[in-house]
């Protein structure tokens, strides 16, 4: 009885947590395509990398360049004038792009360090005449040094960004967690004294629909009363719904593997008990019946006569 609790109780808190992750990733994603997060993102990323924050220097020429922006009209004048703005750039087409920006002749090889001299801004400047003189004259390792120079720049983005959809992810977690009032320390109670409540979770969902949402609202979660009365349980319910958000900053394949895990340890059942073996007796070996021997004793020898 006690470790059946300890998996049912197992399974329901996992199921909660993986599904309230699954409906805020959901939710992150809707959010990243509604305001073009991504895109923005590398918009800034790019701004920075190349010092024009006004959007009208290189930068703007970089946009401008069809291996960047292939959807673009090719005459941005603003950032609010862009027709399109890619999600992703490929490091060695960003690089042909910012060569082809800054060179007067195209292939020109020679004549590129004069046109580096041309860049406005001092740092960008010296970063391109240092990739220059390791190039080595080398047009197709000057194109690699600069893709190397945008994938590390990119990485820098790519960190804050990670760490702007954690934060967002929390918070999406924390709004749900309050208008649902999914509560865990009440949920961990309630399916600690009563684990039949999660006997209907019998697989893991494969995606977000009715059917997992039906299985979700069955658990005891939500509002019974409301608005709250703020007295010492309420400081624990916003424990629980800290705790609730907190947890789907794991992600929901954390808590989906966890629970397939568990499903299939109910699934197996209890292991029966294992009865001594005993090795089976030997069978009685048949010792065929030896004739008896009849000594023949020799007969006996006439006495002597007396002489």
């Amino acid at each position: 009885m006690f470790g059946s609790s300890v998996l049912e109780l197992a399974i329901g808190l996992t199921f909660c947590y993986g599904t309230v992750a699954l409906i805020v990733a959901t939710l992150q994603e809707a959010l990243a395509a509604a305001f073009r997060l991504r895109a923005n993102t590398l918009l800034a990323g790019i701004k920075s990398m190349l010092n024009d924050p006004r959007f009208d220097a290189l930068a703007q020429m970089v946009y401008a360049h069809p291996l960047v922006n292939p959807h673009g009209n090719g005459l941005p004048v603003d950032e609010r004038h862009l027709a399109a703005r890619p999600s992703y750039i490929e490091p060695a087409q960003f690089a042909i792009a910012l060569i082809d920006s800054i060179q007067r002749a195209p292939g020109d090889f020679a004549r590129l360090g004069a046109d580096i001299d041309a860049v406005s801004d001092p740092q960008v400047r010296r970063a391109l005449h240092a990739l220059y003189a390791r190039a080595g004259g080398d047009l197709e390792r000057f194109q690699a040094l600069v893709a190397g120079w945008f994938d590390n720049a990119m990485e820098r983005v790519s960190g804050a960004y990670k760490r702007r959809q954690l934060l967002i992810s929390l918070l999406l977690s924390l709004l749900l967690a309050i208008m649902f009032n999914i509560d865990s320390i009440s949920l961990f109670r309630t399916l600690w004294q009563q684990p039949q409540l999660a006997a209907h979770i019998d697989a893991v969902p494969g995606m977000l629909d009715a059917a997992t949402l039906d299985k979700l609202w069955a658990l005891p979660i939500g509002w019974t009363t409301f608005p709250p009365v703020l007295d010492s349980s309420f400081a624990l319910q916003a424990a629980g719904w800290l705790i609730t958000a907190a947890t789907t900053l794991f992600g929901a394949p954390f808590w989906f593997d966890l629970l397939q895990r568990a499903v299939q340890l109910r699934g197996t059942g209890a292991r029966p008990e294992e009865t001594p073996r005993t090795l089976p007796a030997a069978p009685a070996t048949v010792v065929p019946a030896v004739p008896l021997v009849q000594v023949r004793t020799s007969p006996a020898l006439p006495a002597a006569s007396e002489t």
